[in-house]
């Protein structure tokens, strides 16, 4: 059998899909608890970012929901008004720009958060016992690394410590 010399060839694992699926390994043992709760993936990382912003009083500007759920504008949209339609959040104008909104997670949505976040937390916690305490802050210190590696404007690979 000959072998194709235009065959691509690649050195290095396919990071982007090996991200993908650390993230569904994890999700595995998260989405069933989120489903028993009527919420999907999406309306969870709403609900996680409105959570950890919960005792700032302005509410938190549609714009950064979108980006710390890592969501799209448009998809963001129909994520609220589904929150919203369940009682999960509340949005607002923002009183120092009309043009932008604000969003809150009512008491019902923090409920939820806080439930939850044992949940998941037990599951970092048996992460850790599985893995280590060092090797999953090497984890997240890695992951973060790559983070600012990779965004416009990131650190040089130089810039970033061992």
């Amino acid at each position: 059998m000959a072998i194709d010399d235009n065959s691509p060839s690649f050195v290095h694992r396919n990071l982007p899909r090996l991200l993908l699926e650390a993230r569904e390994a994890v999700m595995q043992h998260t989405r069933p608890s989120l489903r028993e709760h009527g919420l999907s993936d999406q309306q969870w990382r709403v609900l996680r970012v409105l959570g950890e912003h919960a005792r700032d009083p302005a509410g938190v500007e549609t714009g950064r929901v979108a980006r710390e759920a890592l969501l799209l504008g448009p998809s963001l949209t129909g994520v609220l008004t589904r929150m919203e339609r369940d009682g999960l959040i509340t949005r607002n104008r923002c009183p120092q720009d009309a043009r932008r909104t604000v969003v809150r997670a009512t008491p019902a949505g923090l409920k939820l958060v806080r439930k939850l976040s044992l949940t998941i937390e037990s599951h970092y916690q048996w992460m850790e016992a599985q893995l280590g305490k060092q090797r999953l802050a090497q984890l997240y210190d890695l992951l973060d690394d790559v983070i600012a590696l990779e965004a416009p404007g990131g650190v040089e690979a130089d810039d970033i410590e061992e």
